[in-house]
């Protein structure tokens, strides 16, 4: 009798040294892989439209890798806890595969699943794919989880090392009379980053050998008119390339403390996966219970020039601008911002983490909860809540030209360097020949940082 397993693709969209799929070809006869529209995500206001071009350019692309070895991508509608088991009687499956989520939504919306496949008698089978360890696997020698990174870091480079990869040939022998939804159409914004697994290791093999790139990361990366990062996250948040292979990459390059500097970045991302995962409550507070005593002012009109690039300090309004139009930002640039709303303008770190998943196409709940909470001090291995970015000198920092602010901010396209992070100090004939009235061709600061520094202080004393 055929043996056929469904594959269940989530945040795994790729063929190559994919455990799930390894795992699928070698154990079935015939591989279903399928992908379910589940309204509960496409229909909220945190799918970013750059997130749903990159995730339809993802699924086109894995289509088209899979026709090539005699499979297709089945795409359905709908709650995965009724469209599986619809799937499993219309196939005739015996197994559903899939890999670990660990976010609290993915955990509750998996546990559903697997109950209702396994009233219908369908074995499930889970594997840790997303990440380099699987969140039971670096803890402390007394089996608790870790909740500063530092100690995390140096457990997981003792018990984790250079991964194998997994190999993924055969054929998938899907069946032709399966039904299947077309890929929803939406317009295309060049803007923004294309997704798939072929763009996704293209850029992988471009960052490790370009100069500017893996070679000189560790010097460049927080340059933010130069942009020397990888911009491999949000193929990471939809697995269009296999963090082993990246691992692997940056290895055998010989990069020496340039591809450390990367690979740490990495172990941050398995830091912030362990920590939800572990403490799941700090998915909708502080990870520090005592920092939701906090009082925030949470102005509503302040928030809104935050979002729209409009506070009057141009490095931050260079970021937010470039996230509303590109679903990107330059981590610099986030932490920036984030210091800016948390410490600033005195507003919940939550209203910032809510925007940047709305419009993040590397929206990834883990990474953004813990950035956020870094940056406002209420999290691991939190930003000390006295040490508060300035945004003057983070601009003159890591963009003495002004280039970025200038790509962002083109208002201020003709200011002179010396005043390009500052330009309500211009004096009056210079910012005339610049062609820039402050308050009305580019807003005055909407609050005094100085000020603002030692109310956020008061704040935070008081929680």
């Amino acid at each position: 009798m055929m043996r056929r397993v469904i594959w269940w693709l989530r945040r795994d969209l790729r063929v190559t040294d994919n455990i799930t799929l390894h795992y699928a070809l070698r154990d079935a006869d015939s591989a279903i892989p399928v992908f379910i529209l589940d309204p509960r995500l496409l229909n909220r206001d945190k799918l970013a439209p750059a997130r749903k071009q990159f995730l339809f350019d993802s699924l086109a692309d894995l289509d088209a890798r899979l026709r090539e070895r005699g499979g297709r991508l089945i795409v359905r509608r709908g709650d995965p806890a009724r469209e599986l088991p619809r799937l499993v009687r219309e196939t005739r499956a015996d197994t559903v595969y899939f890999h670990r989520d660990y976010t609290p939504f993915a955990r509750t919306r998996d546990a559903r699943v697997t109950n209702a496949l396994n009233a219908l008698g369908v074995r499930v089978e889970t594997f840790d794919e997303n990440y380099l360890a699987a969140p039971e696997q670096v803890l402390k020698d007394d089996g608790t989880p870790y909740a500063v990174y530092t100690r995390f870091r140096l457990r997981f480079e003792e018990g984790v090392g250079v991964p194998n990869r997994f190999a993924t040939r055969g054929e998938f022998n899907t069946p032709r009379d399966i039904s299947s939804l077309e890929l929803p159409r939406v317009r295309r914004n060049e803007q923004f980053a294309r997704g798939g697994e072929s763009e996704g290791r293209k850029l992988a093999r471009a960052f490790v050998r370009r100069e500017d790139g893996l070679a000189h990361y560790r010097e460049t990366r927080d340059w933010l008119a130069q942009d020397a990062t990888s911009h491999l996250s949000p193929h990471l948040h939809f697995g269009t390339v296999s963090v082993r292979e990246l691992v692997r990459a940056v290895r055998d390059s010989n990069a020496g403390k340039q591809g450390k500097a990367w690979l740490d970045e990495l172990v941050w991302r398995e830091f912030y996966a362990n920590v939800l995962w572990h403490f799941p409550h700090a998915a909708r507070g502080a990870f520090r219970r005592g920092y939701d005593a906090i009082a925030w002012e949470n102005d509503v009109d302040k928030s809104a020039a935050w979002c729209e690039g409009r506070t009057g300090y141009p490095i931050v309004d260079a970021g937010m601008r470039q996230l509303n139009a590109m679903g990107w930002m330059h981590n610099r640039a986030r932490m920036i911002v984030a210091s800016f709303l948390t410490k600033d303008l005195l507003i919940d770190w939550r209203w910032g983490e809510r925007y940047f998943l709305q419009c993040l196409i590397d929206g990834d709940v883990a990474s953004n909860n813990g950035g956020w909470q870094w940056s406002a001090g209420t999290g691991t291995d939190a930003q000390p809540f006295f040490r508060i970015f300035n945004p003057t000198l983070q601009g003159a920092k890591f963009d003495p030209d002004g280039k970025y602010v200038k790509r962002f901010v083109p208002e201020l396209a003709r200011v002179l360097i010396e005043y390009i992070h500052a330009p309500w100090t211009m004096p009056r004939d210079v910012a005339r020949r610049a062609g820039v009235e402050i308050g009305k061709d580019y807003p005055a600061p909407i609050v005094d940082h100085v000020v603002q520094r030692e109310r956020a202080l008061a704040m935070y004393r008081k929680k």
